[in-house]
């Protein structure tokens, strides 16, 4: 199914065409959501969360402003920093839970391999390594900008300015 009849089902309400873009995405946006949360339980209500965003809102999806796949991942990200960022986590960040790390690279290689299914991991390899680091630490492990800048002593505007050449690069790629 390509990009345009998939949203194109998708405002049309279509339930296999939910059924259809869960099947192709789920695992890479509970990956970028799970970087994020750190918690597998909370991260898949907050995948659930999103995927009934994307139904709801489809309407709001512009293809001129960028590909389905990035505006699903910016969802994701957006609500994965805010599920963090809430209450409900910080009280349960104050006991200490056991994390299956087998489980987590498991994932992470299904998140890999989706991720690379849909060719955005060769698309990234085309950017220039300090595009690249600054992508991958803002879309795949849910920094935001000040908090990049702050960590890696890379100044704001600097990180900001790389992440839209990177990004403009990408679409360009993508359109052509």
């Amino acid at each position: 199914m390509t990009e345009g009849n998939l949203v194109a089902a998708l405002r049309a309400k279509d339930k296999e065409a939910l059924s259809y873009l869960y099947d192709k995405y789920g695992a890479a946006l509970y990956g970028a959501a799970l970087r994020i949360i750190q918690d597998e339980e909370i991260t898949q209500e907050v995948i659930q969360d999103v995927f009934l965003k994307i139904w709801d809102k489809i309407g709001l999806y512009n293809e001129n402003k960028g590909r389905l796949f990035t505006w699903m991942l910016n969802l994701t990200r957006n609500a994965a920093i805010d599920k963090v960022r809430s209450k409900e986590i910080k009280r349960s960040a104050k006991t200490d839970r056991m994390e299956s790390s087998v489980y987590t690279i498991d994932l992470q290689n299904s998140t890999e391999m989706s991720v690379d299914g849909i060719g955005l991991k060769a698309l990234i390899s085309e950017l220039d390594p300090d595009q690249q680091f600054v992508l991958q630490k803002v879309y795949f492990e849910g920094f935001s900008h000040s908090e990049l800048s702050e960590e890696y002593d890379i100044p704001l505007g600097t990180v900001k300015s790389r992440l839209r050449s990177a990004l403009k690069h990408l679409r360009r790629k993508v359109r052509d």
